[in-house]
């Protein structure tokens, strides 16, 4: 008895989900999603990219979980599929469940005036016009809102200003010192507008979670999100001990797959976040695929999962629905609902994903989807920025896998 307990004591705390390859159960075709580490594997041999992890899922059962590749083109260890890699922007979804959940506790309202809980946005203005060098500041036509920052239509930057652009490197400011001063800055146009990509005014929201939730924003998406899921693998600050399963970053340039040493957040000082200050809300959890498809089986659940809701229906059902309108977005074919990109005309069903699927993509090359009409999901892990063939390869090979 006293070994069984040893035993359990040393086993991981987490385990990958069952691969289901029951075609009356999944619905896809068992040949085609075979097909797909294969074609990955090419790119693996011709130099592309170094290692990739996939999966597949469908009516709640994964089907496939593949890696192919290495860990790095120097060692050529094998990589695993319980590899933890960089989400970078895929993290920006997370974010905003995290709002959709105080929304639910009456702590605020998607309509809410962001200066009405963060007060450092009180006064903000919007840039008028250049004139002779000089750039002419007004009153905004109306507040930002939270919905404005979920949508990426409040008119805030993409990156901080200059007087901490250094941030992205150093990681060395707080979460409330960064959006102080990215408060300060005007507004490129008036909220509502136009649609202009914001990892500032992500920020702005893990700083609403903050105050709101009376927690770090890093603590809140641990004890409200990760814990209740079971997502054991997913970090802010991944742990020493995980070190050695988060694969190595490239860039492809020119062709050429070059180790990201340029890159703090890559091969540099902060990529495993030691002695960071700044959480990165726009991009900073690390994850697997596996504990991914926890979180994207409760979305496509409409909340729950294994009898944890995070969300009700309504949430996630307003959370997905394009928010933009005719607003030009990230691609033809999508618009923006509340942190998701979301196909909603026939040019974005190309890629054979249903009107309605949503996902993120992330600056390293991952990527998910979740497609609630034929109640599936396929999840893309990689490390290196640049190009999109295999991505592209994965989706529609996995799309195709759909039987009739």
């Amino acid at each position: 008895m006293r070994l069984l307990l040893v035993v359990l004591c040393l086993a991981p705390a987490f385990a990958e989900p069952p691969i289901n390859r029951d075609i009356a159960k999944t619905g896809l075709d068992a040949a085609k999603l075979a097909r797909i580490p294969k074609r990955l594997q090419q790119f693996v041999d011709k130099g592309a990219a170094a290692g990739i992890v996939t999966l597949v899922a469908r009516n709640g059962h994964v089907a496939a979980l593949d890696a192919v590749g290495y860990t790095d083109f120097e060692s050529k260890q094998p990589i695993k599929t319980d590899a933890i890699f960089q989400l970078h922007s895929m993290t920006k979804p997370i974010v905003c469940m995290g709002v959709m959940m105080l929304m639910e506790e009456g702590k605020l309202a998607l309509t809410d005036p962001v200066e009405k809980h963060l007060a450092e946005f009180r006064g903000q203005m919007v840039i008028d016009r250049v004139e002779n060098g000089q750039t002419v500041l007004r009153k905004p036509s109306r507040l930002v809102t939270i919905r404005d920052l979920m949508t990426h239509t409040a008119g805030m930057a993409l990156n901080p200003p200059p007087g901490i652009g250094e941030l992205h490197g150093a990681l060395h400011k707080s979460l409330a010192e960064v959006v102080l001063v990215e408060s300060q800055q005007p507004l490129l146009f008036d909220p509502g507008t136009r649609w202009s990509y914001s990892n500032t005014g992500i920020a702005a929201l893990a700083r609403v979670i903050e105050v709101l939730g009376g927690m770090p924003y890093e603590k809140f998406l641990e004890t409200r999100i990760f814990k209740p899921l079971g997502m054991n693998d997913t970090f802010t600050y991944p742990p020493k001990a995980t070190h050695h399963r988060m694969p190595t970053a490239y860039i492809l340039k020119e062709g050429k797959t070059l180790k990201y040493t340029s890159d703090p957040l890559g091969e540099g000082v902060m990529k495993f976040r030691e002695n960071a200050k700044y959480p990165l809300p726009e991009g900073g959890l690390y994850s697997t695929a596996s504990d991914l498809f926890l979180l994207y089986q409760l979305m496509l659940n409409g909340g729950t999962l294994n009898g944890v809701r995070l969300l009700s229906k309504a949430s996630v059902d307003v959370m997905t629905a394009v928010h933009t309108g005719d607003l030009r977005t990230n691609g033809p074919g999508n618009g923006y609902g509340l942190g998701w990109a979301v196909i909603k005309d026939p040019f974005g069903e190309l890629s054979l994903l249903s009107r309605g699927t949503y996902g993120h993509g992330g600056r390293y090359g991952t990527y998910c989807f979740i497609d609630p009409v034929r109640k599936m999901i396929g999840i893309f892990l990689i490390h290196r920025e640049g190009g999109s063939d295999e991505r592209n390869a994965f989706v529609e090979m996995a799309a195709s896998a759909v039987l009739p």
